[in-house]
């Protein structure tokens, strides 16, 4: 279904290539995105605004996304490379599917355009990559020859992304190989075998991973929870509203280690006249003066 439905979607534009957007296609179908764009049309989310997010926690953006009408941009029941280490970057998506003889002639044609040296295809969209790309894959939750890299392509995508991560929906291989580098992966298994009886049917273009939709330009953040896909549009919106729950929570555990006060004093607010005039002066002394609160309405 996925598939005809791509299909369909690019009928329209004969220029389009089966398994990418043209750049028009892919400007349109980001068309909020506020920041600047690769030569493809793929958002590009300024490098100072990525070191904003790599502070969040999934809490704070869950905070904003499902308020935004976006709640469909968490997936979790991931395996993690690094538990303690996070992940940020701009996404970069392949999407694959179970491999159909006559589908797989003609994207091989098309590929042999792309990329005349030949090889797997799932290599040529590694090497696609740039610095603080995380490149997140559609294997349909395959592990068994669902595995998209071992320790040598692995090496490949720190390189090239500078170590940004990957999310792979789907297994790895050569896991104690992997495990050195410095990056944060998640991924739903690993098995020894080669990657099999897939074929890759989508690059940069809308993926489902597990209850996510996934657009090339997002922003991926992982953690030890799971990973959030934020739009662009909506990421300084996610960065200014975590400064204030970062502000909230250093307050609020101070108190509460402080072992003068129950929780029910000052978590989710403080709810004494004196602990609210001592919060509000500690949040302008962080973050600056706040708007005034709106006058009560009269009875």
């Amino acid at each position: 279904m996925r598939f005809a439905l791509a299909l369909a979607a690019l009928a329209p534009l004969a220029s389009a290539q089966l398994f990418t957007l043209t750049k028009d296609q892919l400007i349109r179908i980001t068309a909020k995105n506020p920041y600047e764009r690769f030569e493809d049309g793929r958002p590009k989310v300024p490098d100072a605004i990525l070191e904003k997010v790599k502070g969040l926690s999934s809490e704070e953006i869950w905070g904003v996304l499902p308020g935004a009408g976006f709640r469909n941009q968490y997936e979790g029941g991931w395996q993690l490379l690094h538990p303690g280490k996070k992940m940020v970057g701009r996404v970069v998506t392949a999407q694959f599917m179970p491999v159909r003889p006559d589908v797989m002639e003609y994207i091989d044609a098309e590929m042999k355009q792309r990329n005349p040296l030949g090889g797997p295809h799932h290599q040529w969209a590694i090497d696609q990559l740039r610095p603080g790309d995380v490149i997140v894959v559609d294997l349909f939750g395959k592990i068994d020859g669902g595995t998209f890299v071992g320790d040598n392509l692995a090496t490949a995508i720190y390189a090239l992304s500078k170590g940004a991560g990957m999310v792979v929906d789907g297994g790895i291989r050569d896991l104690e190989g992997i495990f050195p580098l410095d990056m944060a992966a998640y991924f739903r298994g690993a098995h020894p075998s080669a990657i099999r009886d897939v074929m890759m049917t989508g690059f940069n273009v809308p993926i489902r991973v597990g209850g996510a939709t996934v657009m090339p330009g997002d922003v991926a953040f992982g953690d030890r929870e799971g990973v959030y896909f934020i739009p662009p549009h909506l990421v300084e919106r996610v960065t200014s509203r975590a400064e204030e729950t970062h502000v909230h929570d250093e307050w609020t555990k101070e108190k509460l280690l402080s072992g003068k006060y129950k929780s029910i004093e000052v978590y989710g607010s403080p709810r004494l006249e004196e602990l609210k005039k001592e919060y509000r002066e500690y949040v302008e002394k962080k973050l600056g003066p706040r708007p005034a609160p709106p006058p009560a309405k009269k009875k």
